[in-house]
């Protein structure tokens, strides 16, 4: 495995909190689980921007906008165009991702319209296995919509989580499903434990978590990013930038969507000091 050294932060920015009906039981912003979280219906454009500016600060190439429930809206619909057309304006050369759940191909040109740049839309697991993390929409549902978003014109971005009790033959049957779906990058998670959650613990350990980022980007070889996100401190420990020995070259940097991350002056820090390059930009269009 060829050890990257360039490595791309992204922000995520929770637009909006722990509003969602939907039962994924590895969710916390499902209202079904209450757990202890943040939530709200809007976060006000002033707080939006002041985080896109500092995740440019701090090296971000892409700014992702992130709400709760299980896809978009009207009114949905209206408040990320309006915070990815204020973001655009003000806060140049940082690449919008949007993730906002299932969406149709007129709500993707939509957001591609306001400035969009990505589409976020996560896979989570295998077709098979969906059914037993989520009952209340189907897993084709979230494969039409990265069809969408590639028909609509935005770079997608499509990933899963491991450690949820799926099986090895999951995971790769995961792994075929996004890279039939040719995505530019793919962002990996690994399963959080939280009390409230139906699923109680992550299922895998630290040697198989490598294993499934060498063989993601062995199955996705095209993707230009192997995202390590949520999870990877409570994975890795100590061993979090090992990640990029296996082929990972890009993380989430701050805070993930309801769980605290390294803060980002640390994180750059003990990066730099580790040997890598910080890409300054993203290099692929």
């Amino acid at each position: 495995m060829i050890e990257n050294k360039k490595i791309y932060f992204c922000a995520i920015c929770n637009i909006e909190s722990g509003t969602c009906n939907e039962d994924c039981k590895f969710c916390t912003q499902s209202v079904r689980y209450k757990a202890d979280i943040a939530r709200y219906k809007r976060k006000e454009i002033a707080q939006i921007l002041k985080e896109a500016k500092a995740a440019k600060a701090n090296h971000a190439v892409g700014f992702c906008l992130v709400t709760a429930g299980k896809g978009l809206d009207d009114k949905r619909l209206a408040f990320v165009c309006e915070a990815a057309r204020a973001v655009k304006a003000e806060v140049k050369d940082i690449k919008i991702i949007a993730c906002n759940g299932t969406a149709s191909l007129e709500q993707l040109k939509a957001l591609k319209a306001a400035g969009v740049d990505n589409y976020n839309h996560n896979l989570e697991t295998s077709r098979h296995f969906y059914k037993e993390i989520c009952t209340t929409h189907e897993w084709d549902e979230r494969y039409q919509t990265c069809l969408n978003a590639k028909e609509a014109g935005l770079k997608l971005v499509c990933g899963g989580i491991f450690g949820m009790g799926e099986t090895q033959e999951d995971r790769v049957s995961m792994l075929e499903a996004i890279a039939s779906l040719e995505p530019m990058n793919v962002p990996l998670n690994f399963f959080h434990p939280n009390e409230a959650l139906p699923i109680v613990k992550n299922t895998i350990n630290k040697e198989e978590a490598f294993k499934l980022i060498e063989l993601a980007r062995k199955m996705i070889p095209n993707a230009h990013k192997i995202m390590i996100a949520g999870g990877r401190e409570v994975m890795f420990g100590e061993e979090q930038y090992d990640v990029f020995k296996h082929g990972a070259n890009s993380i989430v940097i701050g805070d993930y969507l309801t769980t605290t991350g390294t803060t980002p002056k640390e994180e750059i820090e003990a990066i730099q000091k580790a040997g890598y390059e910080i890409a300054a930009q993203c290099d692929k269009k």
